[in-house]
């Protein structure tokens, strides 16, 4: 069961951090220049917010199976592969509630910072500085989302006992063979881990 619990906190968090890496960057874009088709941008954004997580999974499945573009690279039945389906999962979650969380904060402070002197990487930096906590919860939220997903991670992983099965993943197994306990005592660590989170957010608005 650690091992199960360890390798869903590695594998979901490495995707929420690949997806913020991607994410935050294009909201801050998305905030603070104006180009054209940036509603249409915007649009395809919160669209794929609505796109059911199996059906990326299903998507990645085709790219990274044998008969692939990725095929040749082994990665199918991988934590590499779950990281990857979780990640594009997460992307857009943590895009668009990073740019509707600073969309006025961007604008706000970039034209306090450029009549400051500010050139530009100095105004990104100012806008970093005073959306952290909204680039933290936008995150928290896509870490939340992609840690209980249970039928794409299934798909790209193969539940494999002691290298792809995770905490979603065994709930759905144990539940159906009738083991109970085994589902009751990792939705609780799953309750857990949100909790903890959450707790240490607030910490850190504290501070």
């Amino acid at each position: 069961m650690i091992d199960v619990i360890f390798l869903s906190l590695v594998v979901s968090g490495s995707a929420t951090v690949l997806a913020g890496i991607v994410a935050i960057p294009a909201g801050i874009f998305l905030s603070l220049r104006e180009f054209r088709f940036k509603r249409v941008v915007i649009w395809i954004l919160n669209t794929f917010l609505a796109v059911p997580a199996v059906l990326i999974g299903l998507v990645v499945y085709m790219f990274l199976s044998r008969k692939g573009p990725a095929g040749p690279l082994g990665l199918l039945y991988t934590p590499y592969a779950m990281m990857i389906a979780q990640a594009i999962l997460a992307t857009p979650i943590i895009c668009a509630l990073s740019l509707s969380a600073i969309k006025s904060l961007a604008k706000e402070t970039s034209e306090t910072a450029r009549a400051l002197g500010a050139d530009t990487g100095q105004v990104v930096i100012t806008i970093i500085k005073q959306g952290r906590f909204a680039f933290l919860s936008a995150v928290i939220m896509g870490f939340s989302r992609v840690i209980g997903e249970t039928g794409m991670t299934l798909m790209v992983g193969g539940n494999i006992k002691g290298f792809t099965r995770v905490m979603t993943t065994t709930i759905a197994l144990e539940t159906t063979k009738g083991n109970f306990e085994t589902g009751i005592a990792l939705g609780i660590v799953l309750f857990f881990v949100a909790v903890i989170i959450n707790v240490f957010f607030q910490l850190l608005q504290g501070e």
